[in-house]
């Protein structure tokens, strides 16, 4: 593992951990919606460096907004902003195709749609589950799912990594997917043996296997549907704004699939 993705991780993690758990929801409402606000600025790049399509970056970023606002209105209005994201996204696309008189294409309209849908709507997730009665202990196994799936794949890929899962990522093992999934199911028992003992929290171990597993499995398929993207538009990472990781894309592409996953799953718990 080189020493900047070291150094990125150790400097990171308890700057995440310091929002996620002492944040009030409105400083972790904007954090969100920055990183999606940088996400999609990755994303809309990709695209205009490989002259792939010409995304909307402003209706991007007007749509990162609503992250930031979701909690400044009642709860009972919650699901009818995160319903109203898409509907109005469409509707400002074909209003600009039909401004531009076609300038902007169906293509520069879809391609932006698909990166809302992908990133802002699905990264939305977090803070709601942040914001549930025990969210402060909920959220981080979204974390867990994907961070310790990332670092045990990248780990046992590297010492017995022999056979390759797929041209879409070329560098990731069969083993390391393995790994990867088993790394973070024990780290989620652990963490659970410690909130149940410590923070008078009663999770079943048994069913949080079971979402751990799921989470996990979902966090290397958002890994491949960020890596698809890439390898679609010709780039090798996202940017470089995260020293050893790449971009802010390369680092929550997991993340930000799982998110709406872990919030129906752990709505069980």
């Amino acid at each position: 593992m080189s020493i900047k993705r070291v150094i990125s991780g150790i400097i990171g993690f308890p700057i995440v951990a310091l929002i996620l758990i002492f944040g009030n929801q409105i400083v972790i409402d904007i954090a969100f919606a920055i990183i999606a606000a940088l996400s999609f600025h990755e994303y809309a790049h990709a695209f205009k460096v490989s002259n792939k399509a010409n995304p909307l970056t402003w209706l991007g970023y007007l749509a990162c907004v609503t992250i930031a606002l979701i909690h400044v209105f009642p709860k009972e209005y919650l699901i009818l902003i995160i319903g109203s994201v898409a509907p109005i996204a469409i509707l400002l696309s074909f209003a600009q195709i039909l401004i531009t008189k076609m300038k902007t294409t169906v293509i520069d309209a879809a391609v932006t749609l698909f990166g809302i849908c992908y990133i802002v709507i699905f990264l939305m997730f977090m803070p709601i589950i942040r914001a549930d009665e025990n969210g402060v202990f909920l959220i981080w196994y979204a974390m867990f799912a994907s961070w310790g799936t990332d670092i045990f794949a990248y780990v046992c890929g590297k010492l017995i990594g022999k056979h390759k899962f797929s041209k879409i990522s070329p560098n990731k093992t069969i083993e390391g997917c393995v790994g990867g999934t088993l790394g973070a199911i024990i780290m989620i028992l652990i963490y659970t043996v410690i909130i149940n003992n410590l923070c008078g929290m009663n999770i079943n171990y048994i069913l949080i296997t079971v979402i751990g597993l799921i989470l996990s499995l979902l966090s290397q398929m958002g890994d491949f549907a960020a890596s698809s993207i890439k390898r679609y538009t010709g780039i090798k990472d996202y940017g470089h704004l995260i020293p050893g990781h790449g971009g802010m894309l390369d680092r929550i592409d997991s993340i930000i699939f799982i998110a709406p996953f872990a919030y129906f799953l752990l709505v069980l718990i």
